[in-house]
């Protein structure tokens, strides 16, 4: 005898091979975990005075990781005393965010923490 839902009133119970009871639960669970997806977070890396071609590189490869579906986390790195050019580091995020707006939106804006100035970007779904 076999507990099918314990919560509901009263208890349903069902009579068979416990065995095979647990088989197919596992087999239930193995298909949902099948049917889930993982989201996957890709890094790009900028300092605060990034050159124009490097940020087109840097752009073009966000680009192509929102395009397979992947969350994007661009941040800026200030090192020693390039702390005194947040601005620029904010300015260079949104104008990335600006650029990517027809592949991800903006899922949070940059905030500073430590020396790092961070930005997170979603894809937009697929239609």
């Amino acid at each position: 005898m076999v507990e099918i839902s314990p919560n509901a009133v009263p208890p349903v119970c069902k009579l068979m091979d416990y065995g095979k009871f647990i088989y197919q639960q596992k087999k239930r669970e193995k298909e949902l975990k099948a049917k889930s997806t993982q989201i996957v977070v890709k890094e790009i890396r900028f300092g605060p005075q990034t050159d124009e071609h490097d940020y087109e590189f840097k752009r073009k490869n966000a680009e192509k990781f929102l395009k397979e579906g992947s969350k994007l986390k661009a941040f800026v790195f200030f090192k020693g005393r390039s702390i005194i050019y947040k601005e620029q580091g904010q300015i260079l995020l949104l104008r990335l965010a600006q650029d990517l707006e027809e592949y991800g939106k903006v899922e949070a804006m940059p905030v500073l923490e430590g020396k790092r100035m961070i930005m997170f970007i979603a894809p937009k779904k697929k239609k």
